[in-house]
């Protein structure tokens, strides 16, 4: 039979200090622990070297490009369009044909044309009738203006024969002197009218000069309002207007095609033709990229099946949808197959850089920048992230001003998902 043996007060309270002191101890080591884990570094994660794109910064000469895509577009292109309103009655050439200047591409009919044309030229006709028949009169008249002069000019003569007789007899005492006097107040009023008949011959002639003038003018005005009418006539049939290709009917807003039987008023857009001799590459450059693009810099022109040479001959001042339009001419001829609307890549050369630092385009490098590059150490098997400063750029390199050194190795490749590191490992 055991008994219990009672414990001191002093027991007790020994018992129950040594437990305050081991959860104390308990506590302060726990938190040690917490605060020497919370400075301790994550692991670097480990990345696939595999999946990377990495480049060596290099020193040299840096060539600055930029790049945009587009089209091949002719320098000489002819929208033809319609002169008079009328419905179209034959198309005679398809798109993509070769066409001359002269060569019909589209028959229109329009009646009351063809009657106005039909019309003046019976109303030319009628006037050059009446100037005809004018000249006719005139000649008459002017017969009978010189007969009335001739007979006259008799009378006076007449007139004045007898007077030189009277004259000589009433010297001699033959004749009364009131018969001289009386022979010259005729010979004298016989001349008056002579002369005035001969004016009114130069005058009849002046007037008959005045009214041919005025007949004239009205046959020339029905002349050149008949050309005019025929020209409309003729505008009817629709002409290429230069030699070239013909690439389409219709203008680019139009969604259908030129149908026979269509109406088409004055002015519409009936086809455009180009000459495919002369083409020019269109680039579309991002407007973030052309400040540096100038006149005359050289341009290469990829068209797929060959590299073409070419200059800046034109920059639009306006941007569309973020873009530039930049017009180069072509330095060499296009190889074979190339044609208008050809899609195409241009690269245009801004500068050279000499005695560069420079390094492959990181993927989220852009000029001007400070950004954050991983650079590759431990001989490749890990990468750490540093700052690094960039300046000038091109389509596939960019210019660095700091932070990295000719031969350093650098991760150029998307290490987004990373940020949260600023050492990764390579496998």
């Amino acid at each position: 039979m055991s008994m219990d043996v009672p414990v001191s007060p002093e027991v007790r309270r020994r018992r129950k200090a040594r437990r305050w002191w081991l959860a104390g101890s308990l506590i302060v080591l726990l938190a040690a622990a917490a605060f020497e884990l919370s400075r301790l570094q994550p692991a670097a994660p480990l990345v696939d070297k595999a999946m990377l794109f990495m480049d060596t910064v290099k020193r040299g000469e840096m060539l600055r490009e930029v790049r945009g895509n587009g089209t091949l577009v002719p320098e000489d292109i002819r929208w033809i369009s319609t002169v008079n309103t009328g419905r179209v009655g034959r198309i005679l050439v398809l798109p993509g044909a070769r066409v001359e200047s002269n060569t019909v591409l589209v028959e229109l009919s329009n009646p009351e044309v063809e009657q106005a044309a039909f019309d003046a030229e019976w109303a030319l006709k009628a006037a050059e009738a009446s100037m005809a028949n004018l000249r006719v009169q005139l000649d008459s008249q002017k017969l009978t203006q010189e007969s009335t002069v001739a007979a006259a000019e008799a009378n006076y003569s007449t007139a004045k024969l007898d007077f030189d007789v009277n004259d000589n007899l009433a010297q001699n005492g033959l004749v009364p002197t009131l018969t001289v006097k009386q022979s010259k107040t005729k010979a004298d009023e016989l001349t008056k009218l002579f002369e005035i008949e001969k004016k009114r011959l130069v005058i009849g002639d002046d007037a008959a000069k005045a009214q041919i003038a005025a007949q004239q003018a009205t046959v020339a005005q029905l002349r050149a309002q008949l050309e005019l009418k025929r020209r409309l006539v003729d505008a009817l049939k629709v002409r290429a207007g230069m030699d070239g290709i013909l690439q389409r009917y219709g203008d680019l807003s139009q969604s259908t095609p030129l149908q026979e039987g269509q109406r088409l008023t004055a002015g519409t857009i009936v086809a455009r033709v180009a000459n495919q001799t002369k083409l020019k590459a269109v680039l579309k450059i991002p407007e973030t990229l052309v400040g540096d693009i100038a006149f005359n810099q050289v341009a290469q022109i990829d068209t797929r099946t060959g590299i073409v040479p070419g200059h800046v001959v034109r920059i639009d001042p306006a941007s569309e949808n973020g873009t530039v339009t930049v017009d180069v001419a072509l330095d060499a001829p296009l190889p074979k197959g190339a044609r208008p609307d050809l899609s195409i890549d241009g690269t245009i050369e801004l500068e050279r850089l000499e005695n560069a630092l420079y390094l492959g385009r990181p993927v989220q490098g852009q000029a001007e920048t400070k950004v954050g590059l991983f650079r590759v150490v431990d001989g490749g098997r890990g990468a750490i992230r540093g700052p690094v400063k960039l300046g000038r750029s091109s389509v596939s390199t960019i210019e660095v001003l700091e932070g990295l050194q000719a031969g350093d190795q650098v991760i150029l490749s998307d290490m987004s998902q990373w940020d949260a590191y600023d050492r990764v490992r390579l496998n």
